[in-house]
């Protein structure tokens, strides 16, 4: 009898191992290491004690008791607890008791953000643009803007600073004009002018040689700068600069904007006019995963495109707030890639209008391109250097238009900054734009390229 019931055993389960499949798997990124499963059958399938592990025999996550998927269902686990999932690894699947194995996936790098399986359950694993653990997988074609295509301008990248400027941890970018604005991480914000060949270096004028120190309201502390952009008003209006942490308290998050007044003055340092603390509306992130990307746009774009305000579910109208600079700033968090919309008002107070999934493991970077009247969300090179753009749908809502791929002609950077140059640099059909590399690669730190206007 004992001989048997050990035939029996592999009869049982050989019905629902075949239904149920690795669907997605996360690497890195905003969420922990996790695991998707996937039940392509017609019944509805008991997975509870089955086992997943990674390259390693033993590493082991168990499936919670209870655990059912219906057909059609999907079933994200988070594995971090028991083990963590390389840029070279395996997801494994295998029946209760953990020796036979059902199916398995294997990759040489990192989610970017999420290797998907596409259709569900049946199809090949690829580079999704979108994350979806918990939901089917993102299997749009080009043509619906959720798979990456390719960079609309040129290919190539060149360098466009010094040899060995700036060194690490250059950030957000935003160009105005012959003026090119830097934050780095250190706490310093740059003003950059054209050096005659096509690059930038450091204005020599009023203090600015080697960036200016940034302080908060009251000149303390050492804000953990990480992107900059301007108001209409242009630099003569202050420039705000989105910080993740005070660098004197670095485990501890502080998501704020600050303004600085940057039109006059020859001093070295700088020290906020305005502080707005965002952190306590927002959910937590780690003290290193905060406000990585800054930009704003201007109220009348957002009514023209009948922008819904979140806050109240009708469409956005400015005259329910006090003086606020004329328009809206949207902020990228690295930790969850998700961009928030806030009116700040002059006198003090904060209110988020809009929350926006930019369907990225992180946020590095935001620009808002006025002439194609498309927002930029950037990732760095835990996303393989994808860029995206959203409109505004006719819903009110940012929708994703496309996702672009880096140019071919660049490495896979650390590129935190991302910069477009105006309407009135198009030549030809193209224009420049410009990435900060926060690693200074090769002793560069800025390279520029074209996109098509």
């Amino acid at each position: 009898m004992a001989a048997a019931a050990a035939l029996l055993v592999p009869v049982a389960h050989a019905a629902p191992a075949d239904d149920i499949r690795v669907n997605e798997v996360v690497t890195t990124g905003g969420v922990n290491d996790s695991i998707e499963l996937y039940n392509k059958g017609t019944a509805a399938v008991d997975v509870s004690g089955w086992i997943l592990k990674d390259d390693n025999n033993s590493s082991k996550f168990t499936v919670p008791s209870g655990t059912s998927l219906a057909p059609g269902a999907v079933r994200a686990f988070d594995v971090s607890a028991s083990f963590g999932l390389g840029s070279s690894d395996k997801a494994r699947l295998y029946l209760p008791g953990g020796s036979t194995l059902v199916d398995s996936f294997t990759w040489t790098s990192h989610s970017a953000p999420s290797w998907s399986r596409c259709p569900d359950g049946t199809g090949a694993f690829r580079q999704a643009a979108t994350m979806t653990l918990g939901a089917l997988n993102d299997c749009g074609t080009s043509g619906g803007g959720s798979d990456p295509v390719a960079w609309p301008g040129g290919s190539s990248v060149a360098t466009a600073d010094g040899s060995n400027v700036f060194g690490s941890d250059l950030s957000g970018l935003y160009e105005e004009g012959s003026v090119l604005w830097g934050a780095q991480n250190s706490g310093k914000l740059w003003r950059l002018v054209r050096d005659g060949s096509g690059g930038w270096r450091p204005d020599t004028a009023n203090g600015w040689t080697s960036g200016k120190t940034l302080r908060y309201p009251g000149g303390s502390g050492a804000p953990d700068s990480e992107a900059v952009t301007l108001t209409a008003a242009g630099a003569a209006g202050g420039a705000y600069v989105a910080t993740e942490r005070d660098g004197d308290a670095s485990g501890t998050s502080r998501l704020s904007v600050l303004r600085y007044e940057v039109g006059t003055g020859t001093g070295t340092g700088l020290t906020a006019t305005k502080e707005w603390n965002l952190t306590a509306g927002l959910p937590a992130v780690g003290s290193n995963a905060g406000f990585e990307a800054i930009t704003w746009i201007p109220d009348a774009t957002l009514t023209a495109a009948g922008f819904k305000d979140e806050s109240t579910g009708a469409a956005y109208d400015p005259s329910r707030f006090g003086a606020h600079t004329g328009g809206v700033f949207f902020l990228g968090v690295e930790g969850t890639g998700t961009v928030y919309g806030y009116v700040l008002e002059d006198g003090g107070t904060a209110t988020r209008i809009a929350t926006i999934g930019s369907g990225m493991s992180g946020v590095m970077e935001l620009q808002w391109e006025a002439q194609a009247a498309r927002l930029w969300v950037v990732c760095d090179d835990t996303c393989s250097g994808r860029h995206r753009t959203m409109k505004i749908g006719t819903t009110g809502s940012f929708a994703l238009a496309a996702v672009y791929n880096r140019p071919t002609g660049m490495s896979n950077l650390n590129n935190e900054g991302f910069a477009l140059a105006s309407a009135d640099e198009c030549v030809g059909g193209s224009k420049p734009v410009y990435w900060a590399d926060d690693s200074n690669t090769g002793g560069h730190a800025i390279r520029r390229g074209t996109v098509t206007c």
